[in-house]
């Protein structure tokens, strides 16, 4: 096969030329000279990113930033002089000339400020992983398509060219049958202390921050980026960084369901602190097709969150076993592709291997004035998501699992199948109704 022959790429889940998945909207649902009016919802590390990243898309106008710590939201104004600057996301909401917004909150608000986004008929562009529990991820799917609004999940790669072009080869059958997909999160992550509760600063309105989750005290190694590591608020590293990865190595996959089997364990083997997600951890999840030989599908994570020596010289990143050859594919630039007894295949896909920000929210802006399919659309969110969390459930509970996909139901754990869902603050505004 040429390499021209391998340069189509893929519409979302299925196959589409590169043109169809990378062009310009044909026909603007918004009229071709108006501008979509956006706000961004939380404006720490990610979220400053945004507001960077929308103040150079041309379709797009910043009308507000908001967040509850108001040293994050000075910055975020300085950056952005002519937006609002609000610390009450319902500001925002209330606002009918607002057209959508974009959410860089800590994970416990991601589906729960969708939700109320998605009710304001505000379009969503929202940071992975796209929910705190599987059952979030449902509600935010299915209120997305009651409101015809369009969702954009912050999983970027799948705005890169190279990454589309690769997932095409494999496809188109460099490496034969692909069966098992691996990827990996190794990176040396920081001791964040014990700490015990305290007054929270005054530039931070802490109940807002805790939002529709169940209350806890104040405490300064919970946040601001430490929540990813507290059950309360985050999805421990596999939804902070591995979801990356999981993501294109659902992708190339080609799994388009939720796994059936789910097998792992994980556990704090390093870190002697406050922090309750595994520092290591591996699972493996079995999609099985129609059962038939053939048609089964095996997904690997694997996280080490104390290491520096990594797969490939590279922090993260997938490895695609086909029945004639493998595949390493890393966000980070780098790929390696080997035919059958490890023989070097010198093919490349074209384009830049790694996404961006910018390119991905620029897609999203396009399919609100199309009405076209974002490309990392909720649908494929939600069951990105869901991967991580029912990865984080086997390592809490420390047993394989047993996942009916059709209904989301765990079927062999009551207390695993429990935590598909979670307890809100009682009479909270902003807790998803039962």
């Amino acid at each position: 096969m040429s390499s021209s022959d391998r340069r189509t790429f893929l519409k979302v889940a299925g196959a589409a030329s590169a043109t169809t998945l990378f062009s310009a909207p044909a026909v603007q649902a918004q009229g071709a000279n108006e501008r979509v009016t956006v706000a961004t919802i939380g404006c720490g590390g990610q979220g400053s990113a945004h507001v960077r990243s929308l103040l150079g898309l041309k379709d797009a106008r910043l009308a507000y930033v908001c967040d509850v710590d108001k040293g994050r939201l000075a910055k975020a104004a300085a950056t952005a002089p002519d937006a609002k600057a609000v610390t009450d996301l319902r500001r925002v909401l209330d606002d009918k000339n607002v057209d959508a917004v974009t959410i860089a909150t800590p994970d416990h608000w991601h589906a729960t400020a969708g939700l109320l986004a998605l009710e304001a008929g505000k379009h969503v562009y929202v940071e992975k992983p796209c929910s705190h529990n599987v059952r979030e991820g449902r509600l935010l799917l299915d209120k997305a398509r009651a409101k015809n609004l369009k969702v954009q999940h912050g999983t970027q790669s799948r705005s890169s060219q190279g990454i589309a072009n690769a997932v095409q080869m494999l496809r188109d059958g460099i490496i034969g049958d692909v069966f098992v997909a691996k990827s990996w999160n190794w990176q040396r992550r920081a001791n964040i202390g014990r700490a015990q509760p305290a007054t929270p600063p005054e530039t931070l309105n802490y109940d807002m921050w805790v939002g529709p989750a169940e209350y806890v005290p104040y405490q300064s190694n919970r946040l601001h980026y430490n929540w990813h590591w507290w059950y309360n608020f985050g999805c421990g590293g596999i939804g902070n960084d591995g979801i990356h990865d999981l993501d294109y190595a659902m992708w190339g996959l080609g799994v388009d369901t939720h796994p059936s089997t789910v097998s792992g364990m994980g556990s704090k083997f390093f870190f002697d602190d406050d922090q309750e997600f595994p520092d290591t951890q591996q699972v493996t999840f079995e999609y099985p097709g129609n059962g038939q030989t053939g048609k089964r599908r095996m997904l690997v994570y694997e996280q080490r969150l104390w290491s520096t020596t990594y797969p490939h010289n590279v922090d993260s990143g997938a490895e695609f076993y086909g029945t004639k050859g493998m595949m390493f594919l890393s966000k980070r630039g780098k790929i390696t592709i080997r035919g059958e007894r490890n023989r070097e295949i010198k093919d490349r896909p074209e384009g830049r291997i790694g996404g961006s920000v910018s390119n991905h929210q620029q897609n999203w802006i396009d399919c609100i004035r199309s009405g076209k399919t974002p490309r990392a659309d909720i649908e494929i969110a939600h069951r990105t998501a869901t991967v991580v969390h029912l990865g984080n459930i086997g390592a809490r509970v420390g047993k394989t699992l047993e996942f009916d996909a059709k209904n989301e139901r765990i079927t062999n754990d009551q207390a695993a199948d429990k935590m598909l869902s979670r307890e809100y603050r009682e009479g909270h505004w902003a807790a998803p109704d039962a």
